[in-house]
């Protein structure tokens, strides 16, 4: 497309002939006109004038130039004042053209004997301004004929015409859906035209994002040109044709006690701003905004939930939603106390939604297994807890905590032991309880108390209280072991040092019997070992004897005839004999 500036000077001249023989002089508005005069300036040439025609036909003079005094003198046309040039050659110009210059211009030669004449015909044009879209709809409505614009270009000369476009393409008059309206006025001080075209369209979801423009189309001093617009680009209204429901947060991952919120969308545009909203069981809907919250749901909330249109309720959409649960029951809970050996039954009972996993615990140790007491130890004391999750569902989790307290009367058990120099003997008194029992030794018979003891770590209800002696005499000691529940006493002889006599074996501890009975493991371990090995070794055995009597029977039978043979030969010679 070209555009004519207007900051420089744009002189396009065309001197065409016509029919006629006449010649013509294309100028732009503003532009200097120039008017060569077209004859062969003569010998006796006396001056030369300029003159233009009316309508009508009759002469307006408006220069003259003589050939002797080479002056030029201008007559006095107010509508050329100070406009006018001529030069001696008698070209004329004529500055800032004008609309109203378009008029056949004569030039005159004049000598004694004649007068010669050259008309030109001068054409001025005026090239519009850019189109521009004004009077733009807000909006254009799906299977709606509605104004969409008008496309204005002014200040035209000769006038031009418009043409609209959608996405670059023509658009031409179609009836119910392309309506073009076109007028044009003239400004009667500027003899300029302003042209106008009224676009009446019917849109449909195709246009959404679609460019309209128009141009304007004109002749200049050099031909026809156009113009073209900038774009526009309209808002489509079309009503919903569907509606879609959403649960937030996502409904995989609802539980008891959040918050839902429904959220009804329609594909219109614009979108519902108002909807019916169903809840599981109700047949009314309720109405609301888009959004919909319920709180603090509970596990009957679970259903189907639904949204229509207000004015179409067919149009309707629906989800289902699950609100997950998860229910722990732990029985007994809290603090519960037994007595050692009693039986104790634990159930955790768990209701979900759907599986759950469950872990139990113990002080903070995962258990393989749910505990079970058949009959109680005091290491089965503890804190124990029942952990359920639903791991699909963020946050869903459980717990709780069982703090059994084992009970026992003291139990005694006294053991001695000679030191192997034979100085000093070892006098240990066990003792296992709960709670934890006080011990205090005494020596019979005096009632003194010994007080120089070393004690064990209490662990798992056990501990033992040891004291070392060596007794000039046979002695009596007594170990007392005293608790919340009950006092236990127990004694034990013990000889003088200088008198041997057999010594009673140490209570195994917890962590070494643990290790026997690991050991023990091993051994039977290796004895079910040992009595595999040794099946499989006889299943053999078998196999290969019962193979190698098959074989002493052919060769019993060989040897049993030679043995005939021979017997037979020793008759014959007896016979013989």
């Amino acid at each position: 497309m070209e555009v004519i500036s207007k900051d420089k000077l744009l002189i396009s001249i065309c001197l065409l002939r016509d029919s006629l023989g006449w010649y013509t002089v294309n100028s732009a508005y503003g532009d200097t006109i120039i008017i060569p005069c077209r004859l062969d300036v003569p010998q006796n040439l006396m001056f030369g004038k300029w003159k233009y025609e009316k309508p009508d036909g009759s002469p307006v003079f408006i220069a003259f130039r003589s050939s002797t005094k080479k002056s030029v003198q201008y007559d006095d046309v107010p509508e050329y004042k100070d406009r006018l040039s001529l030069s001696e050659n008698y070209t004329l110009s004529i500055s800032n053209a004008r609309i109203s210059d378009e008029k056949r211009f004569v030039c005159m030669l004049v000598t004694e004997d004649n007068v010669f004449e050259a008309p030109t015909i001068v054409k001025v044009f005026k090239q519009p301004s850019k189109p521009e879209i004004v009077s733009k709809a807000l909006f254009l409505e799906t299977e709606q004929l509605k104004k969409l614009g008008d496309c204005i270009s002014e200040d035209s000369y000769p006038d031009g015409n418009i043409t609209w476009y959608r996405n670059g393409k023509v658009l031409h008059p179609l009836e119910g859906a392309v309506v073009i309206i076109f007028k044009k006025e003239m400004d009667p001080v500027t003899q300029l035209y302003t042209m106008t075209s009224t676009l009446e369209y019917k849109t449909t979801k195709a246009d959404i994002q679609m460019p309209f423009t128009c141009s304007v189309t004109y002749y200049g001093p050099s031909g026809q040109k156009t113009i073209h617009s900038e774009q526009a680009v309209f808002d489509i209204y079309y009503p919903t044709e569907q509606v879609t429901i959403q649960v937030l947060p996502p409904k995989n991952a609802i539980k008891e006690g959040d918050n839902i919120t429904l959220k009804c969308l329609g594909n219109g545009n614009p979108p519902p701003e108002e909807f019916l909203f169903y809840l599981p069981g109700q047949p009314e809907g309720i109405r609301s905004s888009n959004t919909y919250t319920l709180t603090d749901v509970r596990r009957n909330a679970t259903g189907d939930y639904k949204c229509s249109l207000i004015d179409k309720k067919s149009m309707i959409a629906s989800t289902a939603i699950t609100v997950h649960y998860l229910d722990l029951s732990l029985n007994p809970s809290g603090e519960v106390t037994r007595q050692i050996g009693d039986a104790l039954p634990v159930s955790c009972t768990i209701s979900a939604s759907r599986n759950a996993t469950v872990v139990w615990m113990k002080d903070n140790i995962r258990l393989r297994s749910s505990p079970s007491f058949s009959s109680l130890h005091y290491q089965d004391a503890g804190n124990y807890v029942c952990e359920t999750a639903l791991q699909e569902v963020e946050g869903l989790k459980k717990r709780e905590s069982l703090t059994l307290i084992v009970e026992g009367k003291p139990q005694i058990k006294m053991t001695k032991k000679t030191d192997p120099s034979g100085l000093s003997k070892t006098i240990i008194c066990h003792v296992e309880g709960f709670p934890k029992p006080a011990i205090q030794w005494t020596i019979t018979g005096s009632g003194s108390v010994i007080n120089q003891t070393e004690e064990s770590p209490y662990i798992n209800g056990r501990y033992y209280s040891k004291i070392i002696i060596s007794p000039e005499e046979n002695v009596t000691l007594t170990c007392t072991a005293e608790n919340q529940l009950e006092r236990t006493v127990n004694s034990l002889n013990v000889s003088a040092i200088s008198i041997p006599e057999h010594d009673e074996a140490d209570e195994i501890s917890d962590e070494n019997r643990e290790k026997v009975n690991d050991q023990a493991k091993l051994i039977v371990g290796i004895v079910v070992g040992l009595l595999l090995a040794a099946l499989v070794a006889g299943v053999v055995y078998w196999l290969y004897m019962k193979k190698s009597k098959t074989a002493s029977k052919h060769v019993n039978k060989d040897l049993g005839n030679m043995e005939e043979n021979k017997k037979l030969e020793e008759n014959n010679h007896k016979t013989e004999a």
